[in-house]
Order: structure tokens, then C-alpha cells, then sequence
């Protein structure tokens, strides 16, 4: 029988005191907290099963609150995500759900979160995401991001860049937000990989390249973990990885 099998991760790096990043796999969340190891969850394939990391904004309040409050909105409208349009309502609820908890509470405005992540259907995934969180086909043939970045081109001799363009919530006043979702076919075999910038930031696409290409699973997230800690843990570290077995 088809399955799929997601081995998630959420670490609070070397650098920052708290983790603000979150976690949905199916109707299960992680918020604000750690796994003591990497964690694997096997689903039947068939009804819509949402995976998604949200990172709370650095620098500005209650990003652990931001976080989870879309990765629990998402573990609860999981099984209807079973379209693109289902999907963008669904970041725009969140979105509106952002601020509508933000409003009034002095310790809470201008939080917001970036969000990233994939339903896996019966024959197609939908990758989705708002901010600079991140989506990857593992394939055989190499890593290929199909997430969207919202953020400028890194300066001259950066790879990376802090500045981040759209976000759920993240303003003293609300602001509309054009999620980014794109429909792929699925077939046995096939590896996704949903990411913080915690993991992509210290580590260039082609070190998490060659960590896929030789291990899965729980052995691939443990590898991923360590190599960014080893490039300096400068950030929450939070990923999933989504593997469809038969």
C-alpha cells in the first residue's frame, strides 16, 4: 500500500536563546519546542496531508506565537487542502488570523511568520509558501527548489539575504499577501524537502544535496542537523523530510 513517511526535526541552533520556529506533519504540530532526535511519522496515501514549517520573524515580537498559530490554523484545515485554491485560502486565512490576534495587544504587534510547505495527494503534491521558508524536490537528479522566495537578490559576494518581502502578519497594519502554490505530479519514490532558513542559510543547496543523495529518512535529518550545526547553528533549524514509499 502506498505510504508516506515524514521525518521532521526542530532544533533551537547555537545562536538564538528560543525557537520561534513551528511545525505541522498531518494533525500533528511541534511550537516553540525541540525534538531530542529526529522524528518519523507514516501516513497512507490518499487523503490530503499537509507538512509545513513557519518561521517567526526575528527581531520582532511573539514569532513563537505567530508561528504556531498557522501551524496549528493548517493542522486543522489539512484534510480540505485538496487544490491550489483551497491552499491560497488557506495561507490567507492564516494570514487575517496573524493579525486579527495581534490587534490590540501591544506584546503582539507587528509578529509575523514566514510559512513553507507541501500537501501530498493521491497523485500530485502542492507546494506552497509566504517569506523565504523553503520547498525542494529531491530528485535523483538533483536538488530543485520550487518554493518562491520572497526576498531581494543577496548583495554582491552574499548568498543569503536577511531581507524578507512578504510574511504573514509582520505589520502594524494589515497587509494583503500573494501565497505562492505550484501542483507536481507524484510518483513512488519521490523525496520533498520543507525548510527554515535555519538549514539553508548556513548550508549552500549542493552540501544538502549530497547529504540526500546518500541517506533518507531519519539518518538524512540527523546529517542535515549536524552539517548546519557545524557550519554554526546561526539560526532555529526546522525541517521536514516527505518520502513516498510503496
Amino acid at each position: 500500500m502506498p505510504y508516506i513517511a515524514v521525518t521532521a526535526l526542530s532544533h533551537v541552533g547555537l545562536i538564538r536563546e528560543h525557537n520561534e520556529d513551528s511545525l505541522v506533519v498531518g494533525p500533528w504540530t511541534l511550537c516553540g519546542t525541540e525534538t531530542e532526535n529526529p522524528q518519523t511519522l507514516v501516513f497512507p496515501l490518499g487523503t490530503p496531508l499537509v507538512v509545513a514549517v513557519a518561521d517567526g520573524l526575528g527581531g520582532q515580537p511573539a514569532g513563537e506565537v505567530a508561528s504556531s498559530l498557522v501551524v496549528r490554523r493548517l493542522a486543522a484545515l489539512g484534510p480540505s487542502l485538496d487544490g491550489e485554491e483551497p491552499v491560497r485560502d488557506a495561507l490567507n486565512l492564516c494570514n487575517h488570523a496573524v493579525y486579527a490576534a495581534a490587534d490590540g495587544d501591544p506584546e503582539l504587534v507587528t509578529m509575523g511568520t514566514t510559512v513553507a510547505g507541501a500537501v501530498v495527494l493521491a497523485e500530485s503534491l502542492l507546494a506552497f509558501n509566504v517569506g523565504d521558508s523553503k520547498v525542494y524536490d529531491a530528485a535523483q537528479d538533483g536538488l530543485r527548489q520550487v518554493s518562491v522566495d520572497d526576498s531581494p537578490p543577496p548583495a554582491p559576494g552574499h548568498r543569503t539575504t536577511s531581507i524578507v518581502t512578504q510574511t504573514l502578519g509582520g505589520s502594524p497594519v494589515f497587509g494583503a499577501i500573494t501565497p505562492h502554490v505550484s501542483s507536481f505530479a507524484l510518483s513512488a519514490g519521490d523525496r520533498y524537502l520543507v525548510c527554515t532558513d535555519g538549514l539553508t542559510d548556513p548550508l549552500p543547496d549542493d552540501e544538502v544535496d549530497s547529504v540526500l543523495r546518500v541517506h533518507d529518512d531519519g539518518r538524512a535529518a540527523f546529517e542535515l542537523w549536524k552539517a548546519a550545526m557545524e557550519a554554526g547553528g546561526p539560526d532555529n533549524i526546522t525541517f521536514a523530510l516527505v518520502r513516498i514509499g510503496t
